[in-house]
């Protein structure tokens, strides 16, 4: 059986911030397949060979555009699901 690949519904960048909305899927425990969605964030880099680079990890100077992105990442779920979770 082969997985189909998930790809993004959404991804909001500032500079080199970006947080990627992502719909998943899993059965619960009757079970049925649920759909839920999450969101992943990152911050690009290249490193000393300059290659480009990922990481969850911040500088103090990230810190504003990792807000910007998460809020918009929030903001669009919040404006486009109409079961939004709240936890």
């Amino acid at each position: 059986m082969e997985k189909e690949k998930n790809t993004p519904i959404k991804k909001f960048k500032a500079g080199a911030i970006s947080a990627t909305i992502w719909e998943n899927q899993t059965k619960n425990n009757k079970g049925e397949t649920i759909s839920y969605k999450s969101v992943s964030f990152e911050r690009n880099y290249k490193d000393a060979s300059g290659e480009w680079q990922t990481t969850n990890s911040l500088r103090i100077a990230d810190l504003p555009k990792a807000v910007l992105v998460l809020n918009k990442a929030y903001e669009f779920l919040a404006l486009n699901s109409p079961d939004t979770e709240t936890e």
